[in-house]
């Protein structure tokens, strides 16, 4: 499936929910957050549908995310139906990890491939003040719990937050000189009600990197494939790697080999634009599969060229966690 620009798009995040355990200030405001109610989220069979007709277009890896997607019910039985649908060759889920250590082992099981975890700081106040409801032993002992359940490479995710945690930036690359780990450092993304904020807090990637630099050393530069949104780099003799997302700062739009099925039936076409393709309601008046298909497609080949930060235009329709990021 490409897209108008010539994109091979062939990359599916869900939102699994719009719900989440944690309050993080770059995501979610403390209090007001308004759920979609669950009559208008996808149900199981409709999600693993969608995905189903995807893969005849060509889509052959899939993302869970949320929200939060481990408060998902029958997550694992989800996960099975998505690792026996033809086409697949990888399943990845993005998780906070608090629910991690009970559930890897399930999920290893039932065919999830490799977990993202986020991470924001590994000073156990400071990650209270950031998530407002996060324990990071819990978190902790959900990636031991992913690694010992073969859900490998493990990718850790930090947003980093001006004001927040920038001081923890040089803490959180050290992982990856005794752990095989992928430490990602992600610049803030301005997305609906708390854009404000997200604005003024944003560390750039080339800060984030600086930072390391004057205590490392140079980092050394890997291969990048274009696609990954990561762009990646080692320590000197760390055993894992450093990745920086800069969608603000030097945003990868011309790799951008995704879109996002959102968890009330919504193909969301770029993460940075309200753009969207509605598809619960073809499927709840009774839209054959053909039918749906065509109108996957026609979205997929309409998606945007890429953000329009530059141009100061800010998602309003959702913030991130009711997209998955």
């Amino acid at each position: 499936m490409h897209d108008s620009f010539g994109r091979d798009i062939h990359y599916l995040r869900v939102s699994l929910t719009d719900r989440c355990n944690f309050r993080c200030v770059y995501c979610m405001p403390e209090k007001g957050v308004v759920f979609h109610p669950h009559a208008y989220h996808l149900t199981d069979e409709e999600l693993v549908r969608v995905i189903r007709i995807m893969t005849t277009l060509g889509f052959d890896r899939v993302r869970l995310t949320g929200g939060e997607p481990t408060v998902r019910p029958n997550l694992v039985p989800i996960v099975e139906q998505i690792a026996a649908t033809p086409g697949i060759k990888e399943i990845a889920m993005t998780t906070n990890g608090m629910r991690l250590e009970k559930i890897a082992e399930p999920l290893a099981r039932a065919g999830l491939n490799r977990v993202n975890i986020s991470i924001d700081t590994l000073d156990a106040e400071r990650f209270a003040k950031i998530t407002r409801f996060g324990k990071l032993d819990a978190v902790w002992r959900g990636i031991v719990a992913a690694e010992r359940a073969g859900l490998t490479p493990i990718k850790l995710n930090a947003v980093i937050v001006r004001s927040y945690n920038e001081d923890d930036i040089v803490d959180l690359a050290q992982l990856t000189q005794d752990h095989a780990w992928d430490m990602r450092f992600i610049e803030m993304m301005p997305l609906g009600s708390i854009s404000d904020f997200q604005i003024e807090s944003v560390v750039t990637a080339d800060e984030m990197k600086a930072r390391i630099e004057d205590v490392f050393g140079p980092l050394e530069p890997l291969d990048w494939d274009g696609h990954n949104p990561a762009r990646p780099y080692r320590l000197r003799g760390g055993l894992g790697t450093l990745g920086f997302i800069s969608s603000v700062s030097a945003p990868f739009c011309e790799g951008c080999d995704r879109v996002r099925l959102t968890s009330d039936g919504r193909l969301r076409l770029c993460l940075l634009r309200d753009d969207e393709v509605e598809l619960l309601t073809p499927i709840r008046d009774g839209a054959s599969d053909d039918e749906l298909r065509e109108i996957i497609a026609r979205g997929v080949f309409n998606k945007p060229w890429g953000h329009g930060l530059a141009e100061h235009i800010i998602p309003e329709s959702r913030i991130m966690s009711q997209i998955g990021g």
